[in-house]
Parts: C-alpha cells; structure tokens; sequence
C-alpha cells in the first residue's frame, strides 16, 4: 500500500506539472483549451467550465492539455494552428520547464528542511587532506584547477583519481590558498579519497535555491553522460520501465518522505530533459517543427508531420511495451 500511494503521488505531481506548464502558457498565449487531463484512457472523475474540461483518467502514466486546432485545422483565431510559431514553441517547451521547475523546488525543500552539504568541509585526522594542511572550516574552491560548486562535484573530482597527486585550492580568511594531496583509496569501492566530510549548512532559504538550481544541473549532467556512455557502450544500456520506477519509489518510501522528494527532484529532471529529445510525438520533436517553421517561413504540411509524430509514437509505445517486458521479468525473478 505504501509503494501504490506514493507512486501515485509522484507520478500524479510530475503529470500535473508538466501538463500544468504547457496549460499556463496556452492560457496567457490566449490559446482555447478543450482538456485538461491527468492519465489516459476511461474517465473517473470530470468536471466541466465554461470553456475547459478538467478529468482524471483510469491510466496513471501520462496526461494531456488538449488545445483547439492542435491536431486539425480551424478558423478560431485562438486555436493553437493559428498562433504565430514562436507562440506555439513557448506553449511546447513550458511543459519540460516545468519539470525543471519542479526539480529545483523539490530539491530546495530538501535542502532547507534536513540540510545542505556544503563546499565547507572538516578534515579527519591522520588522512591525506590533514597531513597536506587542509584544516576545518576550509573551503573548497578548485580540484586541478577546475572549479568545483557543491558537494558532489568534490567527491566526483577526488573519487576519479585513486592513488594520484591532486592540487586542492580552498578558500580561509578570504584567501585561495593551493595544497598537494596525494589521494589514498577507498576499498570498498576503489576510489580515490583524502579524508574529508563536508558542513551540513541548515535553515537557509537562499543556499537551498542554490542547491536546487545546483543539484539539478548536476542530475542532468549525470544523466546527459549515463546515456553518453550508453551509446558508446562504456556501460550496459539499462532503461528503467514505469513497473521499475514504481519499485524504486517504493523503495525510497520504506526510507522516509525525503528520499521520496529526492527520487521525485531526479524522475522530474529526467522526465524534462526526455521530452525536449527531438524524438517525434514528444515536445522535443514538435518544438523541431516550429523552429523549422521559423526559419522557413512556413510550416510543415500538417498530414507530413502529423504522420510522423505517429510513427514516433508507435516506435515508442513499442519501446515502452519491451520495458514493461523487462520490468516484470525481472520483477518475477
């Protein structure tokens, strides 16, 4: 019970969002909408205004802001076909940035509600950060010479470089001040290590902004190289299913509601950063049509694109039905 109501508060917020985003720029765009939905298929709950009507449908994976002239041509000067390109584009792209959106905030609230870890850091005695003359308190500003931000960026600089001589820049008393460390490693895991813990920084509304905006970029840098690597076959490609994201959510809730708004900040940024590849049938592939229609000056015969939006979306309702596979295989095992 408790993995079926928390994926359906996740799924449902990050729906609500991302349809949510392309509503709110179609509303001020003055653009009709027919629909706003949350899941596909039967209806379970309606609820009709003057111009739009609001449901919740059976299928919990999806939604949609179904606008007028979207799919078929009309003279209603505030169908969406009849809106200037630029216009439409904003409308496309609203909804991933509202995914991004929903990200940063859900990782501030993180943030400010159990603490940040900050570039501020405490040296274990004995290890090679305090026998280089790191102390406590100390900032740290660069790993090599580049530039590091948060936290993450630390340990993914030093945990790259096992059993290698490193420069450390950090900052004390307003001063940059460079040390070599020579990196020891961990074990467990091989990875390069000198000994230091980071200062959990509290209560603070602008340093949790900062850490969402931060914690997302690195999300997203972390999932643009996952797929890089995929592709160059540097590691196995493993695309997770809704049956596997569920599992995950579940997972993260048996862990407390923190864990849950995290594995929601990182679905949410994923999801985004999805929807812009210029794959048909997704925002990406239609804000490729309208930046096209830009620099041509018209559009795209509505049948062409039309038809190649459905075979991207069959490809990936085929792609989906094989992970769907893969998930419950590996389920029952």
């Amino acid at each position: 019970m408790q993995t079926l109501v928390s994926s359906i508060f996740v799924f449902g917020m990050l729906i609500f969002f991302h349809e949510l985003g392309h509503f709110i720029v179609a509303k001020l765009s003055d653009i009709k909408v027919n629909e706003f939905s949350l899941g596909f298929g039967p209806q379970i709950i309606g609820i009709k205004t003057k111009e739009t009507h609001y449901s919740i449908r059976l299928l919990p994976f999806g939604g949609y802001v179904k606008m007028e002239g979207e799919d078929s041509e009309t003279t209603d000067p505030r169908a969406f076909n009849n809106k200037t390109a630029l216009t439409r584009l904003g409308v496309i792209l609203a909804g991933p940035l509202m995914n991004f959106i929903l990200a940063i905030s859900l990782l501030a609230i993180i943030g400010f509600s159990s603490g940040i870890a900050s570039t501020q850091v405490r040296v274990i005695p004995g290890e090679p950060a305090a026998l280089s003359g790191i102390q406590n308190n100390d900032k740290i500003y660069a790993v090599d010479n580049q530039r590091v931000n948060s936290w993450e960026e630390i340990v993914e600089a030093i945990s790259s470089k096992p059993n290698e001589e490193i420069t450390v820049t950090v900052i004390r008393d307003g001063k940059y001040i460079d040390y070599s460390v020579k990196t020891a490693v961990e074990p467990e895991t091989q990875r390069g290590i000198i000994g230091i813990q980071t200062v959990i920084v509290k209560h603070s509304i602008l340093d949790s902004i900062k850490y969402g905006f931060q914690k997302t970029f690195w999300i997203l840098k972390m999932i643009i190289l996952g797929i890089i690597h995929m592709l160059t076959g540097k590691v196995k490609a493993d695309i997770v299913g809704p049956v596997g994201m569920v599992q995950i959510v579940g997972e993260a809730a048996k862990i407390g509601v923190y864990q849950v708004l995290y594995i929601a900040a990182v679905i949410s940024a994923n999801l985004g950063l999805f929807n812009l590849f210029p794959i048909p049938a997704l925002d990406g592939g239609r804000g490729i049509f309208l930046i096209f229609e830009l620099l041509r000056g018209k559009p795209v015969e509505p049948e062409k694109e039309g038809f190649i939006h459905f075979i991207g979306f069959a490809l990936l309702m085929f792609l989906m039905i094989l992970v769907l596979f893969k998930d419950l295989r590996e389920l029952w095992m």
